[in-house]
């Protein structure tokens, strides 16, 4: 009696035992959930550097002049100095625009230019090379008569008498200590070297210098000293 009276009980208490539980959708989808997050911001970095990169290439660029090859202060600056090329501007830069190159051409150096600069309003000058009150003189320089560092136009030099030793002696003989005559100058122009070093160099001073130094320079006794450079030079 006792068996077949528990059979039943214990297939009923089987057939309604607690049912396992079911594992929470959320939890899932938790999980998926910084694998998207990071997916997101990947996309939107790089949809960010392709916008970039775009601006980049298609950003406004100007068509401006830039020196081509060297030209020497005061020199007259022609079209085959000049050169175009397309850049993005900066507001800190000020360079000539390529429609303006009338406005450049013609005109003199005003400081040393250097290929591959870019021309500015400050490049160029349209006054002359001499003022009123200064005249050019012509020294026709030996090899020790200046220094062996090339002198570029618009440097200050200053132009040194050097009297033969017989001239600056007294009639006993004896050299008279004197302070050598100078007169100061301003380099306008460099010519080339001949075969045997000599050097031709073009130089501004006063108006009542001029003709003292062409007697100087006539006699050869002369030596150039160059000044410190100026921050202005």
């Amino acid at each position: 009696m006792s068996t077949t009276g528990t059979a039943p009980a214990a297939a009923q208490g089987a057939s309604s035992g607690p049912t396992p539980p079911t594992p929470p959708r959320t939890l899932a989808t938790r999980r998926r959930r910084p694998a998207l997050i990071g997916l997101s911001v990947a996309l939107i970095a790089a949809g960010g550097l392709a916008g970039a990169f775009t601006v980049l290439n298609s950003g406004e660029r100007t068509p401006v002049l830039m020196v081509a090859k060297a030209v020497p202060y005061g020199t007259v600056v022609t079209e085959g100095d000049l050169t175009v090329v397309s850049v993005g501007l900066d507001p800190a830069l000020k360079p000539v625009k390529a429609a303006d190159r009338d406005e450049i051409v013609g005109k003199r150096a005003a400081t040393d230019l250097m290929a591959g600069s870019l021309v500015t309003g400050g490049s160029v000058t349209d006054k002359p090379l001499l003022t009123e009150n200064q005249q050019l003189v012509g020294l026709r320089l030996k090899p020790g008569q200046l220094p062996s560092s090339p002198l570029s136009p618009g440097r200050s030099v200053l132009v040194v008498s050097t009297p033969d030793a017989a001239a600056n002696a007294d009639p006993d003989g004896k050299k008279e200590d004197e302070i050598p005559k100078t007169l100061p100058a301003q380099v306008i122009r460099v010519g080339e070297p001949d075969t045997n070093g000599n050097l031709t160099v073009d130089v501004a001073v006063a108006a009542t210098d001029g003709a003292v130094l062409a007697a100087r320079a006539a006699s050869g006794d002369i030596a150039v000293v160059v000044q410190p450079k100026k921050a202005s030079d």
